[in-house]
């Protein structure tokens, strides 16, 4: 079956036959090998970031996440390195990087290995990831912090939010997300605006208790997680609706599910809270 939309999919080696010949055409990036790992890429990370994606001819998500790098390695104007490494081609380096699953994805900075992620995603998300990379190897005195330029909107909405105008705020990331869509930055910004405006005057212990003692009232559960993940307790959060899920249907689960994924979007996408909550996601749905 396949997977719904929004959901990441990692791919576990073992359950996959032969492996394919190779995709037809030149992969983006260098290619990694036992011989040139150390020689190359490992002096490389000591004046940029270089991100190296592990990949399978029996995966195709894995070579699209190899596509998408290199499509965004040329975006950011070369301030990273991509190197592709094929775990058929090379087991015992792929091993050497811990790799479980494909797509899987390191950073090197300075000659340290940083685990990035261990499953597709969409680009915007990818994005995030790629310029907390750059700020942690600038943090670390190789290359530069990527460049922030904020878009009119954007300003639009900081002010708006400074005095508390959530919905204007709103307004404003809306404006932006309809001029750029595929924006993160206003995506994120717009989920943390409405998670404001949901929680604006609700007190955490008296929504969680409330709803403790009224667990089939869909609406008390969805304020809880919303008060739950707006003060850090993630993974309570996510685990609240994930039941929510499991002990509904029809239209009851759906609202759930779509809230989950509101929250999802308000996480960083290398947590591995959240990859845990995806698949029990899908677990719960399939």
């Amino acid at each position: 079956m396949a997977n719904p939309p929004n959901f990441a999919q990692a791919v576990d080696l073992s359950s996959l036959g032969k492996p394919k010949p190779a995709p037809a055409g030149p992969m983006p990036g260098l290619q990694v090998s036992a011989t040139n790992l150390n020689t190359e890429f490992l002096p490389l990370s000591s004046t940029k970031p270089v991100i190296i994606i592990v990949w399978s001819s029996r995966s195709p998500e894995s070579i699209e996440m190899v596509r998408t790098l290199g499509a965004l390695e040329i975006a950011y104007q070369g301030s990273w390195a991509l190197g592709h490494l094929d775990f058929d081609a090379e087991p015992q380096v792929a091993q050497a990087l811990q790799t479980k699953s494909v797509p899987y994805a390191i950073a090197l900075i300075g000659q340290q290995m940083v685990p990035l992620f261990e499953q597709s995603y969409p680009e915007a998300q990818i994005r995030l990831v790629l310029d907390k990379v750059l700020t942690l190897a600038a943090q670390q005195g190789i290359g530069a912090a990527p460049i922030e330029v904020s878009e009119p909107e954007e300003d639009e909405a900081m002010a708006a939010l400074e005095v508390g105008d959530f919905k204007s705020a709103e307004v404003a990331y809306k404006k932006l997300l309809a001029r750029k869509p595929a924006d993160s930055y206003a995506k994120l910004g717009l989920a943390q605006t409405q998670l404001l405006i949901r929680t604006d005057g609700l007190d955490l212990v008296t929504i969680v208790r409330a709803a403790s003692e009224s667990p089939s009232d869909i609406e008390l559960q969805l304020q809880a997680a919303d008060m739950q993940i707006a003060n850090g307790e993630v993974e309570a959060a996510f685990n609240r609706l994930l039941h929510v899920v499991q002990q509904t249907s029809g239209d009851e689960r759906n609202k759930a599910r779509e809230h989950l994924l509101t929250l999802f979007a308000l996480v960083d996408p290398s947590d591995p809270r959240l990859a845990a909550a995806r698949s029990a996601l899908a677990s719960a749905l399939f």
